[in-house]
């Protein structure tokens, strides 16, 4: 984690330790919003929102409907309909019975909050939602009383779970950045006019140009995004 930080020079973020539940890593993160080291208190944001790192696809349009829809309703998050039918079996391996699979839906990230809600709502909760529950939401109505927004999830949502998953995301980044061109300018007028230029009639045909204008001096952020495109792809443009 801190490897990447580094590496493409991220500001505002702040590492914490995670827990030995899911549950306790979230909070160890929530909390960290408001108190800071030695007890100090911190700026809390108005709206958390709280996503699975084994969800890379999140869209940021998604992201701000979450955080519009949690700012209005005090909590929301995405959800998908169920694919596969659910049921419960019996403790000799049996079945016991079956849920409609209309009537229900897959909760997924992102989910989101006003900061308070999800605070009280630790704050509130028992030991054993601590250790064996996996859901916010429900803590957020369970302990708030929050009345939670559902929002229809994206196709992009998917989870990187298992080793085959991680062939299929190499893919996807591969595919999104072959739609994607880096140009380079030598930090003059013309040439960042030129570039914007190229960008502009590039994306009317679709495809995403990152223009650098400056790799002159001290420019180590710039010098990480080149990094990054060329892990993928080649198509450079030097202006």
């Amino acid at each position: 984690m801190m490897d990447i930080i580094h590496r493409f020079h991220h500001r505002n973020v702040l590492v914490v330790h995670g827990g030995s539940t899911r549950h306790r890593s979230i909070f160890n993160g929530v909390r960290a919003l408001s108190e800071g080291e030695g007890g100090t208190a911190r700026v809390k944001p108005k709206v958390v929102v709280i996503h699975d790192a084994v969800r890379p696809f999140v869209e940021e349009d998604f992201l701000l409907k979450v955080t519009m829809a949690a700012k209005e309703q005090r909590a929301a998050g995405a959800i998908q309909p169920l694919v596969s039918t659910v049921i419960a079996t019996t403790l000799e391996g049996y079945l016991d019975h079956s849920l409609e699979r209309t009537k229900y839906r897959a909760s997924e990230m992102a989910q989101g909050f006003i900061y308070d809600v999800i605070y009280q709502a630790y704050q509130r909760c028992s030991e054993s939602d601590f250790e064996f529950g996996t859901e916010c939401l429900h803590l957020a109505l369970q302990y708030c009383g929050t009345n939670v927004k559902l929002i229809e999830g994206l196709p992009t949502l998917w989870k990187v779970t298992y080793k085959g998953d991680l062939a299929a995301a190499e893919s996807i980044v591969k595919e999104t950045f072959s739609q994607s061109a880096c140009v380079v300018t030598g930090g003059s007028a013309q040439a960042t006019e030129l570039a914007n230029a190229l960008q502009r009639s590039m994306s009317a045909l679709d495809m995403e140009v990152d223009v650098i204008s400056d790799l002159i001096g001290d420019n180590a952020k710039s010098l990480s995004r080149v990094e990054l495109y060329s892990s993928f792809c080649e198509q450079f443009l030097l202006v």
